[in-house]
């Protein structure tokens, strides 16, 4: 696979200087894809002294592991910057944290290089959550390069000069490539992809669905997360997530069929069921039905909604009738958080006196209980989950929930106007979006929520076009950058995607490989930051297929 990159690198790599010496400046990452990946750098006065490094580093590796790398990339540097380490640390306070997009090169012969992936999958310039700048965290630096090179004598003295390195590059694997990686910027160090067509889309959701299948144990509990730069279990678990990360797991078998993925989903949703629904009567002697948070302490408004919007579309896709009762005991459930004056959903009860612990806690948990009951009338018809909405968003409206741009709010409205159009949500819809367009185009966080607001509004909008009496309403809202960054934040979404490339830097490539991950949060990946992804996706490629 290496000789099928030479004539690629040669083409694009430059002359750049370093320490005063002008030459060519590779950098070769391989893996087994079960480990992270060596990274190793090269530099020659030509290209063929480069190369010739390179080739002398793959039969090492290969000696060393005793078998060939499935995954190769080789970085060529464009540029080298330099500056004194103080100077690096005040530059660092401008960027995100983990969004540094350069290599650096330290020591007074540089011998210790570092990819801006190897950076970033090490934690390096992390300094933890409350920091929101990138920053230089020394603990995580030296028991990387220690590790890579065995020993590290730099004192990180302020006046110590240091090597800024932008870099693009090409990957190859036995089953992709070679393809050409992103130049330094946002989308720097992935796949260059000039078309998301449908068929890039399935794939990402079959292994993004894939993954959330391998995080279901045989009990039907999740593994809740990972912090992939060290390959540290996320030691916590929440049932609303749990809930709405199977709802997206069903929406992706629409698209994958896979008999995998629907076994892990019945067992996940035994084990909710089974674990933390827990029934009582309302006033009118009714059975109603609550999904506990795990430390069985409260009951969470949006833990019923999204335990609803699961079955409601089990119930759909696998015409499974048995868990009706159980729907109508948990949308119960929520009629009783609801106040019958003002419509308002009460957001937390106490478990298990059902005292209300807290009117309000998060905005998501309005739009949730409104969509699942929306999604349960689209199945049943029963008039009482249409009343229960139609009073909530009374007061949505009333408290400019708009204001929000809440992506569950979205999907409720959307639901809404299916069966009710009437101006008031329409006009919600509308507002929900209009003002945020900017936003969802230029965010540099991927956001992942932003495109399930943007496709919930696309279908809105869609039926809106058709409607002799409401279609005055498009007027409000300006489509061609509607659309402008509906398109863009799908596209920029694969900036949290863990192809191959990006996931060869970290502790344990083939856990995280087709998953997603916060950047921000240090490539965090949990089952709700997949979720929200999937979902994404999912309704964009319904929107590419009609298109």
């Amino acid at each position: 696979m290496l000789s099928r990159l030479r004539q690629l690198v040669w083409q694009h790599a430059p002359l750049v200087r370093l320490a005063g010496q002008q030459g060519v400046l590779l950098f070769a990452s391989f893996s087994d894809g079960q480990q992270r990946a060596q990274a190793l750098h090269c530099f020659g006065s030509d290209f063929a002294q480069a190369w010739e490094q390179v080739v002398s580093h793959y039969g090492q590796w290969i000696q060393k592991q005793g078998t060939t790398p499935i995954w190769i990339r080789i970085d060529w540097a464009r540029q080298v910057r330099n500056a004194p380490l103080e100077q690096l640390e005040q530059w660092l306070k401008e960027v995100k944290r983990n969004y540094m997009r350069w290599g650096l090169i330290l020591g007074s012969q540089c011998q210790y290089a570092f990819t801006e992936q190897e950076l970033n999958a090490n934690a390096m310039l992390y300094r933890g959550v409350r920091v929101p700048h990138a920053a230089i965290n020394k603990n995580n630096f030296r028991i990387y390069a220690q590790r890579k090179y065995g020993q590290f004598d730099f004192d990180f003295a302020p006046q110590q000069p240091v090597h800024l390195v932008d870099t693009a590059g090409v990957f190859i694997s036995p089953d992709e490539g070679p393809y050409l990686l992103y130049r330094r910027g946002r989308n720097a160090g992935r796949q260059v992809v000039n078309d998301l067509d449908a068929e890039r889309v399935r794939q990402v959701i079959q292994t993004a669905s894939h993954y959330l299948c391998t995080q279901v144990q045989p009990n039907g509990r999740f593994y809740y997360g990972w912090h992939p730069c060290f390959d540290r279990e996320i030691r916590f678990y929440n049932t609303l997530r749990h809930a709405s990360t199977v709802y997206s797991m069903i929406e992706a078998w629409e698209v994958t069929q896979c008999a995998q993925l629907k076994s892990a989903i019945d067992r996940a949703l035994s084990y909710v069921i089974d674990t933390f629904v827990k029934k009582d009567r309302n006033a009118a002697g009714e059975e109603v039905a609550f999904l506990v948070e795990h430390n069985l302490t409260e009951i969470k408004l949006g833990a019923n909604a999204v335990l609803i919007l699961a079955l409601s579309k089990y119930v759909e896709v696998f015409a499974e009738q048995a868990y009706l009762p159980l729907l109508e005991a948990l949308a119960l459930g929520i009629v009783l958080m609801q106040d019958p004056e003002t419509g308002q959903y009460n957001h937390v009860l106490n478990y298990p006196d059902l005292s209300i612990k807290e009117k309000f806690r998060v905005i998501y948990y309005d739009g949730e209980a409104a969509f699942g009951l929306m999604r349960l009338y689209g199945l049943t018809k029963d008039s009482r989950w249409l009343d229960s909405v139609e009073k909530a968003f009374d007061y949505f409206i009333a408290a400019e929930h708009w204001k929000i741009h809440d992506h569950w709010l979205s999907y409720c409205v959307n639901e809404l106007t299916r069966y009710k159009e009437e101006e008031k949500y329409y006009r919600f819809g509308l507002k929900n979006v209009a003002g945020h367009l900017d936003f969802v185009a230029n965010r540099i966080t991927t956001f992942p929520t932003l495109l399930e607001l943007m496709m919930a509004a696309e279908q809105m909008i869609e039926r809106l076009r058709h409607s002799e009496q409401y279609r005055h309403l498009l007027e409000e809202i300006d489509q061609k950058a509607f659309y402008e960054a509906l398109e863009k934040r799908a596209r920029y979404l694969m900036n949290g995607y863990f192809a191959p490339e990006i996931a060869m830097y970290f502790a344990n490539p083939q856990r995280i490989l087709g998953s997603f991950f916060i950047r921000h949060h240090s490539f965090r990946v949990r089952i709700d930051d997949v979720e929200h992804y999937l979902s994404g996706y999912v309704a964009y490629l319904q929107y590419l297929k009609k298109t």
